[in-house]
């Protein structure tokens, strides 16, 4: 009897450990489909899977910034056909039950399919998605430089997109890894007038080439006296993972000026209620967006020029580059490169 057909996958099954393991390639089910995988980034969302792993179980794939094409097709799936290229972001479904489904707010569902993190995700060859997660991804964008924008792509462009700013405004991104890379060149490609604030002269040339109009060395400036000088920002995005970094810039904030935070910091923001209530300052949160957002994403940066600076590694590299990644050794986004011979 022929052996069933296999893929690849690398499975979290200890606290910061991950391990290489070959299972029977899987069918999808009713509303699935199956992905063969071209490319995943490597996000810092991962650890929560990765760092929680126990040697007990359950093991899960991380990975949710996935490129691929579908292979298979299972029951009651429509409008997508065998070897359309897609993408699965961190939020894959939802359970159109829970309050905020009942009132649109799908992005906050109670109960959402979290990728890599609720089911197998992309560090494989191959994984099962729910279709009504899928991304359709523009023939023109590459494999690699789609999968970071399904995840810190879109995080960025809808948070930016949605503060209620103006073109002509002064929008500040806190941060130049990872996230505020990319957030640098949506600010500056929406109009905005966009400063870069990070640590080290040596930033300069990145943050200019990534299109700011100011850098802040904030090694050697007073980031908030500076952007008062510029007239206050109407948004900060916090992008570095530093509570009290951030929290320190909400009195650059202009008069309503909005401080959202993207990154997820270890530590507390010390917010000072008076630099709230006088000038009615705000803190808000943002997480992700629909698939819909994530298309139109991919959309504006393919109109736009935006491109994630990338290094790229194969699958059985995965433990490295998601070591680099923690130590925020990547220049700026790792991305695992599979099935490089499929069309």
């Amino acid at each position: 009897m022929n052996q069933p057909p296999t893929y690849r996958a690398m499975l979290a099954t200890a606290a910061g450990k991950l391990t290489l393991v070959e299972r029977p390639l899987p069918a999808p089910g009713h509303g699935q489909v199956r992905i063969r995988v071209e490319a995943c980034g490597v996000c810092h969302s991962d650890s929560a899977t990765v760092e929680r792993a126990t040697v007990e179980g359950p093991h899960l794939v991380p990975g949710h910034e996935v490129v691929g094409r579908i292979d298979a097709l299972g029951e009651g799936v429509s409008g997508w056909t065998l070897g359309q290229r897609v993408g699965v972001g961190f939020l894959a479904g939802e359970d159109g039950s829970c309050p905020s489904c009942r009132h649109g707010d799908t992005v906050n569902c109670s109960n959402p399919v979290i990728t890599g993190m609720t089911t197998d995700g992309g560090y494989a060859e191959a994984m099962i998605a729910e279709a009504r997660g899928l991304v359709r991804i523009p023939e023109a964008l590459a494999s690699v430089e789609a999968a970071p924008l399904l995840c810190a792509g879109l995080t960025t462009f809808n948070a930016l997109r949605n503060a209620g700013a103006r073109a002509g405004d002064l929008v500040a991104i806190h941060g130049l890894g990872g996230l505020g890379h990319l957030a640098v060149q949506f600010a500056r490609k929406m109009g905005f007038h966009t400063v870069a604030i990070a640590r080290g002269a040596d930033k300069a040339p990145l943050a200019r080439e990534m299109g700011a109009h100011h850098y802040i060395d904030a090694d050697t400036e007073n980031v908030a006296e500076v952007l008062r000088g510029l007239g206050g920002a109407h948004i900060i995005l916090g992008t570095a993972p530093t509570g009290k970094g951030m929290a320190e810039l909400v009195p650059a904030l202009r008069a309503r000026g909005k401080l959202i935070v993207v990154a997820v910091p270890q530590d507390a923001l010390p917010i000072n209620a008076v630099d709230l209530i006088f000038g009615g300052r705000s803190v808000v949160g943002a997480l992700t967006g629909t698939v819909a957002d994530n298309e139109e994403t991919l959309a504006f940066a393919g109109l736009q020029g935006v491109h994630p600076l990338i290094e790229t590694f194969p699958l059985e590299q995965a433990q490295h580059a998601y070591d680099r990644m923690m130590r925020a050794d990547v220049r700026f986004r790792a991305v695992l490169v599979m099935n490089t011979s499929q069309p």
